[in-house]
C-alpha cells in the first residue's frame, strides 16, 4: 500500500514538472477566454435574481438564458474556429453587405427598448445588428488592407475608401440610435489604419473632424446632452438624470477591497437599473471588491494582450490579413471594454455597450466567441506556416487591385 502510494505521488510530480506537447494553438487563450464566460455566467446569477423575480417569478429566469446563450455560443466558436482565414476574406464583402441589410431592417420591424430601435426579435433571443456589423466591419477592413496596402500607405484615396464605408454604417445606426457602437467602430478603424502605415496627418485631420462631429450629434441631441452633464456631476441631479451613475459608484464605494461576498449586493436590489446588462460591472465591484475587479480586468487585458500579439507575429511572417484582423480584434475588445468598466465608474458618460464576454445578451457572446475563435484559428494558421512554411500569398498584382 505505502509502495503503490509514493508511485502515485512520483507520478503525479512528473505530471506537474514535465513540460506540456507542444500544441498548435494558443491554449492560454481559450483559458482567458473560458474564465471571462464563466465570470460572466456567475455575475449575471448574482445581478439578474431581483430583477428576474419581479418580471417572471422566476429567479434564476436570466441566469439559465445566459447559460443557454453561452452553450450556444461555445458551439458557435466550435464550428467557426474550423473555418480557414481564406474563407472569411472572400466572405468579407458579403458579409458586409448583409450587415447593411440588417442595420436597415431593425429600422423598420426592429424591437425597441428604451427607446432605442436595435433589436430584432428571433422567438428565443433578440439579434442585435450593430453587433454583427462590428464583426463584418473589421473582417471588410482586414481584407481591404491586403488588397490596397500600398495604396493605403500611399495616397489619401485609400485611406479614405474605408471611411465612406464607416459613414454609411455610422448613418445607419445613429437612426437607431446606437452612438457608442459606431465610436467603437470609428476608434477600430483609425487604429487598423494606423497599424496600415497610413499617415500621421491623415489620423489627426480625421480625428479632429470626427471629435467634433461627435460634438455636434452630443449637442443637438438632448439625451446625450443630458448624459454628459450627469457625467460631469451626477449629484446634481442623484434621482434624475445622475441615477444610473450614482447608484453604480455607490456599488464601487461598498464593494471596498474585498468586497460584500457574492449575492450580497445592496444595488442590484431594484436600485442600479440594467444591473445585469451594462452595469454587471458595478455589481461586480461590490461583491468582490477591488482584488476581484482587478483579476477581472487582468484576464481581459491578457486578452487584449493575446490578441496584439497574435497580430504582431502574423504581420511579421507576412500574414496581413490576419495580422490586421487580430490588432482589430484587440482594439475592439479593449475600447469595448474601457467604455463600459469607464461608464460604470464614472470616468466616460454612460454608453449601452457590453462587457465582452461577461454581460448578459445573446448577440453580445455570439459575436464575441465568434471573434476569439477567428483569433484562435489566425494564431493556428500562424503556427502552420511557421512550421511547415507559408501558404501561398496574393501577388504584386492581386495586391493593387481592389
Amino acid at each position: 500500500m505505502l509502495g503503490a502510494f509514493r508511485e502515485n505521488c512520483a507520478s503525479f510530480g512528473e505530471w506537474l514538472t514535465r513540460p506540456a506537447a507542444p500544441s498548435m494553438y494558443d491554449r492560454q487563450l481559450v483559458w482567458i477566454a473560458l474564465a471571462l464566460m464563466v465570470t460572466g455566467l456567475v455575475m449575471v446569477t448574482s445581478a439578474s435574481v431581483p430583477v428576474a423575480t419581479r418580471l417572471t417569478d422566476m429567479p434564476f429566469y436570466f441566469a439559465l438564458r445566459h447559460g443557454f446563450f453561452l452553450a450556444c455560443s461555445l458551439v458557435i466558436a466550435g464550428f467557426m474556429v474550423q473555418i480557414p482565414l481564406e474563407r472569411w476574406r472572400q466572405l468579407s464583402v458579403p458579409m458586409l453587405l448583409v450587415s447593411i441589410l440588417l442595420l436597415i431592417a431593425v429600422l423598420v420591424i426592429g424591437r425597441s427598448v428604451n427607446g432605442a430601435a436595435r433589436w430584432i426579435p428571433l422567438g428565443i433571443f433578440n439579434l442585435q445588428p450593430a453587433e454583427v456589423a462590428k464583426l463584418s466591419l473589421f473582417i471588410f477592413l482586414a481584407g481591404y488592407l491586403v488588397r490596397q496596402y500600398h495604396q493605403v500607405r500611399d495616397s489619401f484615396f485609400g485611406f479614405i475608401k474605408p471611411l465612406v464605408v464607416l459613414a454609411v454604417l455610422a448613418g445607419l445606426l445613429l437612426q437607431q440610435p446606437d452612438l457608442g457602437s459606431f465610436v467603437v467602430m470609428f476608434v477600430t478603424t483609425v487604429g487598423m489604419l494606423f497599424i496600415a502605415g497610413a499617415k500621421l496627418w491623415q489620423f489627426l485631420a480625421m480625428l479632429a473632424a470626427a471629435m467634433m462631429g461627435i460634438a455636434l450629434l452630443i449637442v443637438f441631441e438632448p439625451y446625450r446632452l443630458r448624459r454628459v452633464t450627469s457625467f460631469m456631476d451626477p449629484w446634481e441631479d442623484p434621482f434624475g438624470s445622475g441615477y444610473q451613475l450614482t447608484q453604480s459608484l455607490m456599488a464601487f464605494g461598498r464593494g471596498d477591497w474585498l468586497g460584500q461576498g457574492l449575492g450580497n449586493s445592496i444595488q442590484k436590489l431594484e436600485y442600479l437599473p440594467e444591473a445585469h446588462t451594462d452595469f454587471v460591472f458595478a455589481v461586480l465591484a461590490e461583491e468582490v471588491g477591488l482584488i476581484g475587479v482587478t483579476v477581472v480586468l487582468l484576464l481581459i487585458f491578457s486578452l487584449v494582450f493575446k490578441a496584439l500579439f497574435i497580430g504582431r507575429k502574423c504581420l511579421q511572417s507576412g500574414q496581413l490579413f490576419g495580422g490586421f484582423l487580430a490588432f482589430g480584434f484587440g482594439f475592439w475588445f479593449a475600447f469595448q471594454t474601457l467604455v463600459n468598466v469607464g461608464a460604470a465608474a464614472g470616468l466616460v458618460p454612460t454608453k449601452g455597450l457590453t462587457l465582452p464576454l461577461i454581460s448578459y445578451g445573446g448577440s453580445s457572446l455570439f459575436i464575441m466567441a465568434t471573434a476569439v475563435a477567428i483569433l484562435i484559428r489566425i494564431d493556428h494558421e500562424q503556427r502552420l506556416a511557421a512550421k511547415y512554411g507559408p501558404a501561398e500569398e496574393l501577388d504584386d498584382d492581386d495586391n493593387e487591385q481592389e
